[in-house]
């Protein structure tokens, strides 16, 4: 098969047009890759950020395609089977984080496109437990920002509770998602971008914000809750300044820079700032449920698979509208 390996942090990936294509083994399920998303956590990857991948690597960890081999003892997955596989990609099932519903802090979870081979190339293998069913309302290139950017998305507005005011930091992949769900919820919504993203304020707006501006900037009223989805630190104090008494912030990313110290009285009056992990499989079951009802459109850009370099290289300068999305 024909597959993007990362060989080393900080190099270009490299095309391998012979790569054995990979067996199933016990419970898991070979794939035929049909599209796969291009996240931000695949390029802080790529660029070092993330430091402990498996090396060589096949990237990649919003995936949508068809079944084509069965493994071992797979019970709930049938040849044929159009399905997702996200970033969590394997937990112990037998911790107390995994028992307690909360398989998404599992000390020994392994991560597709991270220590498991993902999806930047034309066949895949993942657990079948970690297989979500894709909605028929949805094509794969459609489908495959909703295995990460919606997931995470979903997750960051569930911890961030009921907040009729809701602040969107980095309105990319996962905000245009997310906007989409928060407005179903009857959420108000104010974007955030770079000061200088004029496109992506007008995007935000086209998706129903009733107000975007540069993140440098406080929204018309306080935010009951506010979601960082750009990798940086500097958001979190400008984001207490903007959340209202009892507020949270949400850091939604796997990484981000350094949060600069701040003054006591922009976190006092009960204002809370945590940090969302990974995903559980509840949250893959609820959130494509709800992404079909509304339904939720993501805007996305086609690459073939052999333009992953310069998906990623247009993801890092920020001139990607909505999601990048690979296609084999």
């Amino acid at each position: 098969m024909r597959a993007m390996i990362l060989e080393s942090a900080r190099k270009p990936l490299r095309l391998d047009e012979n790569k054995a294509l990979p067996q199933p083994g016990k419970r898991q399920v070979q794939i035929r890759i049909c599209a796969c998303g291009v996240c931000r956590t695949d390029l802080h990857v790529v660029d070092g950020e993330l430091m402990q991948p498996k090396l060589p690597l096949v990237p990649g960890h919003e995936i949508v395609g068809i079944v084509t081999v069965l493994g071992e003892k797979v019970a709930n997955i049938r040849l044929g089977d159009r399905v997702g596989v996200p970033w969590l990609g394997w937990t112990c099932g037998k911790c107390a984080y995994c028992k307690s519903g909360r398989e998404n802090l599992c000390a020994g979870a392994r991560f597709t496109g991270y220590q498991i081979d993902g999806g930047y190339a034309e066949y895949t293998v993942a657990d079948e437990r970690f297989c979500f069913p894709i909605p028929a309302g949805f094509t794969d290139v459609e489908a495959a920002p909703l295995l990460c950017a919606g997931l995470i998305g979903y997750r960051a507005l569930r911890l961030a509770g009921d907040a009729p005011r809701l602040g969107l930091y980095g309105f990319g992949a996962a905000a245009h998602i997310a906007i989409q769900v928060a407005r179903y919820r009857g959420q108000r919504v104010y974007a955030f971008t770079k000061p200088a993203d004029t496109a992506g304020q007008a995007f935000a707006r086209e998706l129903g914000a009733v107000w975007a501006s540069g993140s440098d900037a406080l929204p018309p009223e306080p935010l009951d809750a506010a979601l960082i989805f750009a990798p940086a630190g500097e958001l979190v104090p400008a984001a207490l300044r903007a959340t209202a008494k009892g507020g949270t912030v949400v850091c939604a990313g796997i990484h981000m820079t350094d949060i600069p110290s701040f003054p006591y009285n922009i976190l006092w009056e009960e204002r809370v700032v945590r940090s969302v992990a990974n995903l559980t499989r509840s949250d893959g079951d609820e959130f494509l449920a709800i992404a079909a009802k509304i339904p939720v459109r993501t805007t996305t850009s086609p690459f073939p698979l052999s333009d992953a370099n310069e998906a990623l290289k247009q993801l890092r300068d920020g001139t990607i509208k909505g999601a990048a999305v690979l296609v084999p």
